[in-house]
Parts: C-alpha cells; structure tokens; sequence
C-alpha cells in the first residue's frame, strides 16, 4: 500500500458538513480528488480551511494531463514532498506536523516511518544494482540520496 492510501485530511466530519456531502477520509481518494481539482463547493469551506485546500491543489493538482488528477502526478509531487521534508532532518512526527500545518492533512508517524525506511532500502538496492553494473553515477546519486534520508 502507497504512502499516500495512508494520507488523511484532518478534521474529515467538520469538512463534509461545511460541504454539506460526504467525502472520503483519505486525501487522495478518487471522490476527494475530484472535489479538490474542480473545486465544486469549496467556497462553502470556512477562509482557514478553504486555504489549505487551495494550497494542496495548487502544490499537488497542478499538470497538464489530460488525465489530471488520476495521472499520478499528485501522489508523486506528494511523496516528493515527504522525502524533502525528511532531507530537511525532519523526524516522522515533524513531518506529520508539517502537512497538517500546511495542508491539513495527517498521518500516522509509524507510516510515515515505514515509508522512509522503504525508500532507504529501494536506494540500497539502487545503489547495488548501479555497482554490479559499473554505473558509477547512479551509485553515487543513489548513496547520497540514501545518506540524506539517513539524517
């Protein structure tokens, strides 16, 4: 499961009654996405509230696709988001904490954990693979994304 089926926006029942409609927990479910890219109803959102969630369409919604938002870019620039914060020497809570301050939106830090140690072994395995086959480069790309993550 994708770090981002485990994104979830915060204070969900406040928002879908300010909306008057239900909508799903998670943040990068089709029916959340749909009414965060057409904007439909948003105006209904309180000015704090309808802040964040321009600010994450603008960050996140923001492609040319003709398949936008089910392209991937969103859950890609998100994850792309994650893995700065975390080069940044941001810890799972204070990252948790950082995209509920900025988009509110949360997740649980034990998630947040799982996914940064996943992509500590991907580049492991990145920068393995570059050695065996003699891609000095990509071994070094790989060994200083790693270290980064590694804080």
């Amino acid at each position: 499961m994708a770090i981002t089926d485990k994104i979830y926006i915060k204070n969900h029942r406040q928002i879908a009654s300010q909306l008057e409609r239900s909508i799903p927990k998670g943040a990068f479910k089709g029916a959340t996405m749909d009414l965060l890219f057409t904007g439909d109803g948003i105006e209904k959102l309180d000015e704090a509230t309808r802040e964040k969630v321009l600010d994450f369409a603008e960050d996140f919604l923001d492609c040319d696709c003709d398949n936008n938002p089910y392209c991937g870019h969103p859950e890609r620039k998100f994850i792309k988001y994650l893995l700065e914060l975390r080069a940044q020497g941001m810890g799972p809570d204070a990252i948790v904490n950082t995209m509920t301050a900025e988009y509110m939106l949360y997740a649980y830090s034990g998630d947040v954990l799982s996914f940064l140690d996943q992509a500590i072994r991907r580049l492991e395995a990145v920068e393995s693979l570059a050695e065996v086959e003699g891609d000095q480069e990509m071994a070094r790309k790989a060994r200083n994304a790693k270290q980064a993550l590694s804080g």
